[in-house]
């Protein structure tokens, strides 16, 4: 299902693959580091700031 996947993150696989995660970062460098923070910054906010106040604001008309 490689069509899927970006372009760029298909060298990255191929990158970790080959090297592991020192060649990774030694080959792709900081962008790797900024990728993987802002993923889970995005997915925090949803999960645990977004969906809980859409569900107080929607629930906490009823109290």
């Amino acid at each position: 299902m490689s069509f899927l996947k970006p372009q760029f993150l298909q060298s990255w696989i191929a990158s970790y693959k080959k090297g592991g995660i020192k060649g990774l970062l030694k080959e792709k460098g900081w962008s790797v580091l900024a990728a993987f923070f802002l993923f889970y910054l995005i997915r925090d906010t949803i999960l645990f700031i977004i969906i809980p106040w859409l569900g107080y604001k929607h629930f906490g008309s009823f109290f």
